[in-house]
């Protein structure tokens, strides 16, 4: 029998740093468990390139990561979602499509590196920052027995991963 993948979907607004961080992050450290998304409400068209610096260790195929909106995945014939996580305040007070399946969602706020002012130093610092939350919180969630948790408890699991350091 082989495993369930699971289709996970990452927002944002910009869909150009954390949620394409995500989707590398679940994509790599899954070992096959899950497959990333992300979207977001107002694609920025392009990745940061200070985003991809971050995630070019990790040996994710950087082309194939591209900003895009998340109508792409509330269309027809597009991959069914079994979790979606918001990683961006504003995103999370949008209204969202309509997801088709009723997949488990949650927020996992993380600050934006890409408002950060100064030198490139401190600039890389605050992408270093916010990639090190989202694999922390990663390592957490790929870890979670998925087959052996109801519906309610994966859901309480990643809102309480969400309020993680």
């Amino acid at each position: 029998m082989t495993e369930k993948v699971y289709n996970v979907l990452f927002l944002c607004t910009g869909n150009a740093v954390r949620s394409i961080m995500a989707e590398a992050l679940v994509t790599t450290m899954g070992n096959g468990r899950f497959r990333g998304f992300s979207a977001g409400s107002r694609p920025a068209g392009s990745v940061d390139p200070l985003a991809l610096e971050q995630i070019a260790p990790t040996g994710y195929p950087l082309d194939r990561l591209r900003s895009k909106s998340w109508d792409e995945f509330a269309a027809p014939g597009a991959p069914q979602m079994d979790f979606i996580f918001t990683v961006c305040d504003d995103a999370a007070g949008e209204s969202c499509p309509f997801w088709p399946g009723h997949p488990i969602t949650a927020h996992w706020s993380v600050e934006d590196p890409a408002v950060v002012q100064g030198t490139e130093e401190h600039r890389r610092a605050a992408y270093h920052q916010a990639f090190h939350q989202i694999r922390a919180r990663m390592s957490i969630f790929v870890a979670l027995p998925l087959h052996m948790l109801e519906k309610n408890a994966i859901h309480q699991e990643l809102a309480a991963i969400g309020r993680a350091a």
